[in-house]
């Protein structure tokens, strides 16, 4: 099975080659019958890597410990979801599970009916398959998933207990298929640029696959941060880790980049701006890569020190020098009939304050991030920032963010008066300010967390007023009642009002931030059996603690009976595991959770006499995090539900003075719409015409 696995490797790998030098022979002499071979060869090439993943997989869940990887990763008695969740547990599985999503999504883009047909596919597969070459070639040769052990140990070594967690099945997945899924963006967008189509057509094919690999990248951010929050027994749940670091950054520049590409699509704007921002973007999955093998960075996320780091920064490296230089040799082309800003006060305007704020947000965190290299190199000692240093950058550009998500619904492409903006604007601002007040006599006087609640609910109530303001506008236009009114303007425009739900969405996790940040209340008190701690309104007895042993495992938990405003609600139960295969023990946190707070209880250390170490937190707001997150994924799916509409034929040119004329008034586009389906009622004599 070994032979099997890595012979379907190196099929895989000699089959991406010849479709990377058809695809390029095709392009040059136009001759489609390679330009088909290169299709075939892509699809062998990825069912040559989905056998090696399956046999891996089978590996891992039969224990064939005689498998290095297996023995290394798993134990007999590891329960079957976490074997099979070993596959990226290590450096060589996860890049196999890298590589495999990697050659599926050059074959759909092969075979899919929306792109095959398209004249910028061979070049996007060449660029593909450039990659899928350099991710065969790392497994066929350098980590190697594989390798047969001389003598086959009885028992492997097991699992790390921090990834025996169900949120570690789901996170590193979520988080590959937004990394891989930015590949396909950046393939389009530097095949239009060698094929000296400077059209937005590149966007339009890509549009659902950016907006996906964002979501996967989302879902893996927010799901990384639940996963620390229970696991790692701190009380946290985003520690400006170099890993965590390196998942958020392409997260900031993609965001911007979903922001930007409008620009181009609607006013012919922004073309270098968006070659540079995708390939910014997936230059950042790799150096994420880079920084979780290479062993460069401390961090509880990261994999053994491995070599592999350094191919990636080199390859990493050459990706942006190719860009760059294709970029350059066709720059006079790019800014040709490009559209220019014609008003402060628009919404393109806005857009691009919007991309400035993240770009700047992902470079600070470039920045700290990598500081502790570039200290070595200058001084020769290694030298991390802190969190504080993190939070004191980043939260003035989230608080930018959120007042630019407030005015930016209000706002329409061109221009849009002062008098106009200060007018949709009072009402929401007035409200704003008189929760902000009572905020005030409730008791937060803290200036800069209370700044930054009021400038969310401020946001939140804009969005309000974009719905309703659009649906009167219908309402006025057909005569429904509001409700069919705003049911009809959301289903006919799922990408502007998911784009919308989406903000609701990251609103509701800006509340949590700020709320668990700044109000987050901690005690870590000794105490006897009989005991109590008091935090907040919350009453915790220290009843007994007890050991047992579960399998191969030993736990010591504590029972702790939990009041609140003098009345028993629970008894909750912190523990520690002991693992015979680990020796770091693993800390199980005892949660209460409720809307408004948790109450987080960890067992940090115990003596013979039976004293117990406890630190208690109370943390509130912290699931309206997870809850934001929730509504940013159903946000992001109602977008995608939208049909995707077909690349138009015109010329470059047509098209683009089509899309900088159009009016995009929301008013005057229902106002149409309503008017044709009134004539087509009249013909049809479905109507009086009195």
């Amino acid at each position: 099975m070994n032979l099997l696995g890595h012979g379907a490797i190196v099929f895989g790998l000699v089959l991406a080659v010849y479709s990377f030098v058809a695809s390029i022979i095709g392009i040059f002499t136009k001759r489609e019958t390679f330009l088909k071979q290169a299709k075939l060869a892509g699809f062998g090439m990825f069912i040559g890597t989905a056998v090696a993943t399956g046999v891996l997989l089978y590996l891992l869940g039969t224990s064939h410990f005689e498998n290095e990887y297996v023995s290394k990763y798993t134990n007999l008695d590891l329960p079957m979801m976490y074997k099979l969740s070993a596959l990226w547990a290590g450096n060589a599985g996860s890049l196999l599970l890298w590589t495999v999503l990697l050659t599926l999504y050059t074959t759909i883009i092969f075979y899919s009916k929306k792109t095959r047909n398209h004249a910028v596919v061979p070049y996007a597969g060449a660029i593909m398959n450039a990659n899928n070459i350099f991710f065969l070639f790392m497994l066929a040769f350098i980590t190697k998933p594989f390798v047969v052990l001389d003598t086959v140990p009885v028992d492997g070594s097991g699992l790390n207990p921090l990834l025996q967690n169900p949120g570690m099945v789901i996170h590193p997945v979520t988080l590959y298929l937004g990394y891989v899924g930015m590949a396909v963006p950046f393939a389009f967008g530097v095949g239009s640029l060698l094929m000296r189509n400077m059209n937005s057509d590149w966007i339009q094919l890509t549009r659902k696959w950016t907006l996906t690999a964002w979501l996967f990248l989302t879902l893996g951010n927010v799901l990384g941060g639940q996963w620390a929050y229970v696991e790692l027994g701190w009380g946290g749940y985003w520690a400006w880790d170099a890993v965590e670091n390196a998942s958020f950054m392409p997260w900031l520049t993609a965001t911007a980049f979903l922001h930007s590409v409008m620009v181009q699509e609607r006013k012919n704007m922004l073309r270098v701006w968006n070659i540079g921002l995708i390939t910014f973007t997936y230059a950042l999955t790799l150096f994420g890569t880079y920084i979780a093998r290479s062993g460069a960075l401390t961090s509880v996320h990261a994999f053994p020190n491995s070599p592999l780091g350094n191919y990636f920064l080199a390859f990493m490296g050459m990706t942006i020098v190719f860009t760059v230089y294709a970029v350059m040799s066709r720059y006079q082309q790019l800014q040709a009939n490009s559209g220019q800003f014609q008003s402060y006060v628009s919404k393109e305007s806005s857009f691009l304050v919007n991309n400035l704020l993240l770009v700047g947000a992902a470079i600070a965190v470039l920045w700290g991030t990598v500081f502790p290299l570039t200290s070595e190199f200058l001084t020769g000692n290694k030298i991390a920032l802190d969190i504080s240093f993190f939070n004191t950058v980043e939260a003035p550009i989230l608080v930018g963010l959120m007042f630019l998500m407030a005015i930016c619904p209000l706002l329409a492409w061109n221009s849009a008066g002062f008098s106009e903006l200060r007018t949709k604007l009072i009402i929401t601002s007035i409200l704003s300010l008189v929760i902000g007040a009572s905020l005030y006599v409730y008791g937060i006087r803290q200036l800069y967390p209370l700044f930054a609640t009021i400038i969310v609910l401020f946001m939140i109530a804009n969005h309000f007023v974009a719905f309703v303001s659009d649906a009167k506008a219908r309402q006025k236009s057909t005569g429904e009642t509001i409700a069919r009114a705003l049911g009809g303007i959301i289903g006919k425009n799922r990408r502007r009002y998911g784009g919308y739900f989406v903000h609701l969405g990251i609103a509701v996790m800006a509340l949590g931030i700020i709320g668990s940040h700044n109000f987050t209340q901690q005690v870590m008190q000794t105490i006897n059996i009989g005991d109590s701690i008091t935090i907040k309104d919350y009453k915790l007895t220290y009843e007994n603690l007890k050991e047992k042993p579960v399998g191969s495992k030993d736990v010591v938990f504590a029972d702790v009976a939990v009041e609140q405003n003098g009345k028993r609600i629970a008894t909750v139960r912190p523990e520690v595991i002991f693992y015979t295969t680990w020796e770091q023990p693993s800390t199980e946190v005892a949660l209460l959770s409720s809307w408004g707070e948790d109450l987080y209880v960890v067992l940090s250390a115990w003596e013979p006499d039976g004293r117990a170490t406890f630190t208690v937190k109370v943390n509130p707001l912290i699931n309206w995090i997870w809850i934001g997150g929730i509504i940013v994924t159903l946000g992001t799916l109602f977008a995608l539900s939208t049909r995707s509409r077909s690349v138009q034929a015109e010329p470059p040119a047509k098209r683009d003075s089509l899309a900088s004329d159009s009016n995009d008034d929301l008013v005057k586009q229902i106002e149409r719409e309503i008017e044709l389906e009134l004539k087509k009622k009249l013909n049809s004599s479905e109507v009086d015409p009195k």
